[in-house]
């Protein structure tokens, strides 16, 4: 096979510096781009297992050593076939070992590549390639191929396809044409070969004239999924993900051949970002999905889990479930036990000074005395009782789904109730905060200071304020209003989109980021002292409902509060006429069947009728947002649930309110009326 060679060549100035003149003169710990980490990697970690991938044929397990070498191997194997500096490659592919192997080896030929998951629409896929002016594409599988072949491959130009996993056969070569196909194998073969001919012609003192990658080339396009608008490519240098593999340690102290579950999608910045850093301290990543979730808690008891809300939640009510299904005794001491555990967790949050408030005043000395010592009181006389839950019903829970050192949550709001329950049964949830166009961390809460309700302080050498939304001017701490970021990890803007970058940048390099939120103010004393500085999010400015009586609502606040009804799958908080609101909801249909048997609502067929249906869930939410600020009217069920295949879920699971309240528009308006 006649192998090209592009004019211009780049290459990672770490890991391939046997490629650069005179060699490089970095030290292992000087990177550059991104791939160098590999580099120092595989030789502070050349034999522990880097990852494990069960589910993908041929089942994966490889070391850092092994790992490097795919990745030098898929780089070089891309330049053989022509891939030169600044091109787009469209890398389409789920979670797996092999991505990450050709998302790092497209980044080490200094190509841009722009990414995204099998769960989008074909459409969606063909306006973000079209829209990078991606020139190749790198796909999954041959199902995933077929899939986009009739609607996509024949609109698109491509100069080539590589495919990860399964067999070239399984393709349809009418729809391929004249386009080169090659494997995965086919990639890292041609490049193990095009290696060992660059080392040879180096000895011969023909060595080829590679540029090093710059820190601040583009490294990856990553099109914005969303709540709502058009998404929109972001552009991330080198130098804005080398600052959260630099800086996340404080966060998530791992240590070498600590186990981590993955299974975000890789392309999403939460997951990516947090992947690269990891590596770096030579843990092992094993690969997961949602249907094998629980069971591979269980079966490699990871330290680590890094995911998104959703993922808690599910667990949250899988041990509730569990705990219900059992003896009414167990069942009674159990959520007993809980209750106290929660009990004892308020009051250590007084003395412990990690009390939340907005208000800027501090405390008064002998108030706070008495209120510590009481706290230490009601503290000492649970500590018996939360021990003996630690014993009969938090062992157990332990032992099921792992997690020893930390659940990370990030890329989406953590319902408190979720976040005291976990405190409570000794499993550490830190909940951190970012945003695609930041890289994604601003924020997050460390280990030794995990303060429920926030998202905790600023990662290193990042600046957080919050600013007015009527008049743009800086607010003091306590006061609500959006936030701003400044950092190394804002992007470098939206590709070919000047308008939507002044938009979000301003001159001096704030990011407006759309959301909510207060900083904790400073208290030297009180049952706040060690909260200051700490970021509070409640919501994004353009989820806010703004009634006709001039009062804003944000809606989060009664979903959260109406989601942890057992009856009460999914919900949107919508506001048609702007007097009063209503909610969407999706019911979870086995526990509203057991409820309305429970109060004897079935009719002869053993169903319940809608209106009984629509009664049940009016009353749970009235129940559960008592609460709450406002109240909810007009309620609509729906019996289709919001999932990321009905494009009424983004891919990290947060719900689509733009597409939500579009589909049901005409359903909305009647409802108000």
């Amino acid at each position: 096979m006649q192998l090209e060679r592009p004019f211009r060549q780049k290459c990672s100035p770490l890991l391939e510096s046997v490629l650069l003149p005179g060699r490089s003169d970095l030290t292992v710990h000087e990177w550059k781009a991104v791939p160098d980490i590999w580099r120092t990697a595989a030789e502070k970690y050349p034999d522990l297992v880097a990852v494990v991938d069960p589910y993908h044929e041929p089942p994966t397990e490889w070391t850092y050593t092994q790992l490097e070498q795919e990745i030098l191997d898929f780089s070089q194997g891309l330049r053989a076939i022509g891939v030169a500096p600044d091109e787009k490659l469209a890398l389409f592919a789920d979670n797996s070992c092999r991505w990450l192997v050709a998302d790092q080896g497209i980044m080490a030929t200094g190509a841009i590549n722009v990414v995204r998951g099998t769960r989008s629409s074909d459409e969606e896929l063909f306006q973000i390639y079209t829209h990078s002016e991606s020139i190749a594409l790198v796909v999954d599988s041959p199902q995933f191929f077929n899939r986009l072949a009739e609607s996509f491959i024949s609109r698109i130009n491509a100069r080539f396809i590589v495919l990860l996993w399964g067999d070239k056969s399984c393709i349809d070569s009418q729809i391929v044409k004249d386009i080169p196909l090659y494997g995965y194998k086919d990639i890292t073969k041609l490049g193990g070969e095009s290696r060992n001919s660059l080392f040879l012609s180096g000895q011969q003192g023909q060595q080829d004239v590679f540029e090093t990658i710059s820190p601040d080339d583009v490294a990856t396009l990553i099109y914005t999924s969303g709540t709502s608008g058009t998404p929109k490519g972001v552009m991330l240098t080198h130098r804005n993900l080398l600052h959260q593999i630099n800086n996340l340690w404080d966060i998530v102290p791992a240590e070498p051949g600590d186990r981590f579950l993955s299974m975000l999608p890789p392309w999403h910045a939460y997951e990516r970002a947090c992947e690269y850093f990891i590596f770096t301290y030579g843990i092992q990543q094993v690969y997961t999905t949602v249907k094998y979730l629980k069971e591979d808690l269980q079966r490699y008891q990871p330290q680590y889990i890094i995911s998104v809300p959703l993922v808690y939640e599910t667990l949250y009510s899988s041990i509730h479930k569990q705990i219900s299904s059992s003896s009414a005794a167990r069942k009674i001491i159990a959520l007993s036990l809980i209750k106290i555990s929660l009990l004892y967790m308020e009051a250590k949050k007084i003395y412990e000074g990690t009390v939340l408030t907005n208000n800027p005043v501090e405390p008064s000395f002998i108030i706070y005395m008495v209120k510590w010592l009481w706290a230490r009181f009601v503290a000492a006389f649970l500590w018996p009782l939360h021990n003996l839950a630690k014993i009969l019903v938090y062992k157990k829970i332990h032992s099921a789904i792992g997690i020893s050192k930390a659940g990370i949550s990030g890329g989406g709001s953590l319902p408190m109730h979720v976040d005291k329950f976990f405190e409570a049964i000794g499993i550490k949830v830190q909940n951190g905060y970012g945003l695609t166009e930041t890289s994604p961390v601003v924020a997050a809460r460390r280990p030794f200071s995990n303060v429920l309700g926030t998202v905790g302080h600023p990662v290193n050498l990042t600046e957080i304020k919050v600013f007015d939304i009527e008049t743009g001017e800086a607010l003091p701490d306590g006061s609500k209003g959006i936030v701003k970021i400044k950092g190394p990890q804002v992007m470098k803007g939206y590709y070919k989109n000047p308008s939507a970058t002044n938009e979000a940048l301003d001159q001096e390099g704030w990011f407006s980021t759309g959301d909510i939120g207060w900083i904790v103010p400073h208290h030297a004393v009180g049952p706040s002292r060690k909260c200051g500085g700490m970021l509070v999010l409640e919501g994004r400015a353009k989820d806010t409902i703004v009634l006709s009586t001039g009062e804003n609502v944000e809606p989060s606040e009664i979903e959260e509060a109406a989601s942890r009804s057992n009856l009460i799958s999914q919900i949107v908080v919508i506001g048609q006429d702007q007097r009063r609101l209503g909610a969407i909801i999706v019911p979870n249909k086995d526990e509203v069947l057991a409820e309305a048997k429970r109060r004897s609502m079935l009719d002869e067929n053993g169903e319940v009728a809608k209106d009984k249906v629509m009664n049940l869930l009016y009353d749970e939410l009235r129940t559960w947002t008592a609460h709450c600020s406002f109240r909810v009217g007009p309620i609509m069920v729906v019996d289709e649930p919001f999932t990321i295949d009905n494009g009424l879920m983004t891919p990290t699971m947060k719900i689509r309110r733009d597409k939500v309240t579009s589909k049901y528009q005409r359903e909305i308006e009647a409802l108000f009326k």
